[in-house]
């Protein structure tokens, strides 16, 4: 029988393989039993994306927790994570329970645990979580109320998080100025930003180009990912209409974000991270330090030295992330895997908040995304960072480890100036160019991420990071 493991963002698992509904009891009564030994009796947010069976779930996950005594609020449709989170603060809850695999494709799905803070949970809470779940496996542990017994116990509440959620972005996001963009494209990609992500821009007569807007469990046939591989018919909208002057879109979940600049340009997450930055000091006048993963670019270290302020390099996983928005120690805090949020809101990622802040700074800036990285290469300097997945043999995977731990001194023509292992390991080059290496858990891969400030650099940098796994 498979063992329940959290990974960055909670369990995930192919459904009718090992995601069915006595693992996700299982599961569910371990999220009990850890919250009622840590004394929380605020009650559980549940929630939902679009996924098969993604209601169902919800449903028997808030069975177990009013059985177990913990009053539930279960949504009344899929609901994006960061409109979870938000519940979980504004209701003062224990936690929430979403069940989601956010970007991952359509046969998986996932629980997702955030704590009482808000944020992803961290590792100790995790493992708690798992080694509770699994000294159960295989056993009935659990206990169930229906529905109907729960609610007449007031241990079960409906509601609709959707008009309170918006209603605190328009005190973040100014839409007015948005009016001057001109016409924007949006694409929930068929997910939980259904309705989120559209109506605040319609309700407030913005020309907006709607696609993807019904519900899908299979996404349309892609991942629901907005990477550039996988929003092509909005790629081509975009390309096709030169009244647009932005694409916004978000994944299944929508903590994740996809920005297409008016021509069509997909840009990377990278670069909207370092560009919102600039903006919200330079333009909103914020204060506070910038968190960013390891994997992330330098762009983001450039505009925080530009700015004279100070920057967080954390592992991978956004909680780490989320834990210093919760300390109030960052304006704004991001992962090169189109995730991020800002002081004020959530300790969660943000797809939703994030498209609506880069079309609140290309109206007030007046000017395209690209015209505005251009603006930003200007003043500190130009980065261009690229990642592959780098396959394993057999006895490659078995060497890696050895080959990480006996690093080169030099590396792609430069010197090794800095090694970061605080998640995988990252060379930083006397030239500013860097690489890191990060072994997946669940596959035979290699992750290289690279950066450097020209292309053909950059592919000097990635071509060495090659040879060294393959080669050592």
């Amino acid at each position: 029988m498979a063992r329940i493991t959290f990974g960055t963002s909670g369990w995930r698992g192919i459904l009718c393989e090992d995601f069915i509904f006595d693992n996700v009891k299982v599961v569910t009564q371990a999220i009990a039993d850890h919250l009622i030994a840590a004394g929380e009796k605020g009650g559980v947010v549940i929630g939902y994306d679009p996924r098969f069976m993604g209601d169902a779930f919800a449903r028997e996950s808030a069975r177990v927790l009013s059985a177990a005594g913990l009053k539930c609020y279960l949504c009344n449709r899929d609901t994006p994570t960061p409109v979870i989170a938000f519940e979980i603060l504004r209701r003062k809850a224990s936690g929430g329970i979403n069940f989601t695999a956010s970007h991952n494709p359509p046969e998986y799905n996932g629980i997702k645990f955030s704590p009482s803070w808000g944020g992803p949970a961290l590792p100790e809470t995790t493992k708690d979580i798992e080694n509770r779940a699994n000294e159960m496996m295989g056993e009935i542990c659990y206990r169930e109320l229906t529905l109907e017994q729960a609610a007449q116990k007031g241990l079960l509440e409906m509601i609709d998080p959707k008009d309170v959620y918006l209603a605190d972005l328009e005190k973040k996001i100014d839409f007015d100025v948005i009016k001057k963009i001109g016409a924007i494209a949006v694409n929930p990609l068929y997910g939980a930003a259904r309705g989120y992500l559209d109506t605040p821009l319609i309700s407030r007569g913005i020309d907006v180009r709607l696609i993807n807007q019904h519900r899908d469990p299979f996404f349309g046939g892609y991942p629901p990912e907005p990477a550039e591989k996988y929003i092509p018919d909005f790629i081509s909208l975009i390309k096709s209409d030169p009244s647009i002057k932005l694409g916004i879109a978000t994944d299944g979940d929508a903590d994740r974000f996809g920005i297409v600049d008016g021509d069509g340009t997909y840009i990377e997450p990278n670069y909207i991270i370092a560009l919102l930055l600039d903006y919200l000091i330079r333009v909103r006048k914020m204060s506070g330090g910038v968190a960013r993963s390891v994997a992330t670019s330098h762009l983001v270290d450039a505009v925080a030295k530009h700015h004279g302020v100070e920057l967080f390099e954390t592992p991978v996983g956004f909680k780490y992330i989320g834990e210093l928005i919760s300390q109030d120690k960052i304006i704004i805090g991001g992962e090169e895997s189109a995730g991020l949020s800002i002081k004020g809101h959530v300790p969660e990622k943000d797809g939703i908040l994030a498209c609506f802040l880069v079309a609140e700074m290309v109206a007030r800036e007046g000017k395209s995304v690209g015209q505005l990285l251009e603006d930003l290469y200007a003043r500190v300097g130009r980065y261009i960072t690229k990642r592959e997945n780098i396959a394993l043999s057999a006895e490659i995977e078995a060497a890696f480890p050895s080959r990480v731990a006996n690093l080169p001194t030099e590396i792609a023509g430069s010197t090794v100036e800095n090694v970061i292992r605080i998640d995988g390991t990252k060379l930083v080059l006397t030239d500013g160019s860097w690489m890191l290496f990060r072994k997946s858990g669940t596959e035979p891969v290699v992750r290289l991420y690279g950066e450097a400030s020209s292309a053909g650099r950059l592919e000097e940098v990635m071509k060495a990071g090659r040879e060294f796994i393959l080669k050592g």
